[in-house]
């Protein structure tokens, strides 16, 4: 085992796992993939020979009191985030966390409590603030290109079937459907775009009961949300309106569906969609929006080996997740964006469910990073 390599877990070792963090993980010099944790044995096994790792264990708790392990992903159900990552903090691990947090606001800001008090590097695996072209729309905005901001809206639009979710359409286990799962991320980077906000109020709905399995076999139905909306007031007096679905028809696009996230300011508009991330649209007044190739500097993170030209562009931007992650621990500094991102987020998305209850207007009064 090399010393000066970052010894990394991966707890939960289904398709987020393989599709995102283990393939960074071969990427990055910096990084040793040392061990894999799931309660499913079968899987587990077949992970030793997918990942080329020996260590495998069924149990979270002991991945995190590994003194073989200083670096965890947490890639499991939303019910077990919060347990699991607040031991590995303890431990002494550096933790990233798949989104949303926790069950709840109030469980993700001890989340992040715990893992700031632990002085590790801590990290919500918010993925789409990785996109090129999220990249470069945050630059137009920073650098006053589009002029004064104004409006941003989001849409995410899939064509999912309407069988089951298994854990993720029970409260107990999920905490909300889509919203917890797809308009999270969003939240964040319309925040990370334009700032905090300052006001919600939102909807959600369920259209589907999913009472029944893929192979047809019954089911305890849904209690979550399919469908998740709202508008917002940001601090610096922009609005932003929000809207997802599952139940989109014919918005496949490859598996990837419909993403749009459009700023409009004072001099131009730019807009980002997930299914060509290398590109963004752009328009001033007197002009139609028009497409333009993210420059080469906005592509990958600094110094990363990834080559952004190779393999599926709607995919490998995911890698950057664990780079920076990586990064963070290397350069002894907190990484972007951290569990207090994912703090924030879910206290917008609880006041969205606390709107839609009371048919009303949310105020919202955001910790500041010293608080828990």
């Amino acid at each position: 085992m090399a010393e000066d390599k970052i010894r990394l877990a991966i707890v939960g070792a289904g398709a987020v796992s393989d599709y995102h963090h283990v393939p960074a993980a071969r990427l990055d010099p910096r990084v040793e993939l040392v061990a894999a944790c799931d309660t499913n044995a079968g899987l587990l096994q077949q992970r030793r020979s997918d990942w080329g790792v020996e260590k495998l264990s069924a149990d979270p708790l002991e991945i995190c009191q590994d003194p073989d392990v200083n670096a965890v992903v947490i890639a499991t159900p939303n019910e077990t985030h919060a347990p699991v990552a607040m031991a590995a903090a303890r431990a002494g691990k550096h933790v990233l966390c798949e989104k949303p947090l926790g069950l709840s606001a109030d469980q993700a800001g001890e989340m992040y409590g715990a893992a700031r008090d632990a002085g590790v590097v801590h990290m919500t695996a918010f993925t789409y603030r990785f996109a090129p072209a999220m990249r470069y729309l945050r630059h137009l905005l920073t650098s006053g290109k589009l002029g004064e901001p104004r409006h941003f809206r989001s849409q995410r639009f899939l064509d999912w079937p309407e069988t089951s979710w298994g854990w993720r359409q029970y409260q107990a286990t999920a905490g909300a459907g889509d919203l917890y799962d797809m308009t999270i991320h969003r939240l964040d980077f319309g925040m990370d775009l334009l700032g905090p906000l300052s006001a919600v109020c939102g909807a959600v709905a369920r259209f589907v009961p999913r009472d029944r399995t893929q192979d047809g076999q019954p089911c305890p139905p849904s209690e979550v949300d399919d469908w998740s909306s709202l508008i917002g007031e940001f601090a610096n007096g922009a609005t932003g309106v929000w809207e997802g679905t599952t139940l989109a028809k014919g918005y496949g696009r490859k598996g990837f569906g419909h993403e749009w996230a459009e700023v409009n300011g004072s001099e131009g508009s730019a807009v980002y969609q997930l299914h060509c991330p290398n590109q963004i649209l752009l328009g001033r007044t007197g002009e139609d929006l028009a497409p333009v190739d993210v420059p080469e500097e906005f592509l990958k993170p600094a110094g990363s080996p990834r080559d952004p030209r190779d393999g599926e562009p709607s995919t490998v931007f995911r890698y950057d997740i664990l780079w920076e992650f990586i990064s963070a621990i290397t350069e002894k500094r907190q990484a972007e964006p951290s569990f207090y991102h994912g703090w924030l987020a879910q206290i917008v998305a609880d006041a969205v469910l606390a709107s839609h209850r009371q048919r009303r207007w949310i105020e919202l009064d955001f910790p500041s990073e010293a608080q828990q």
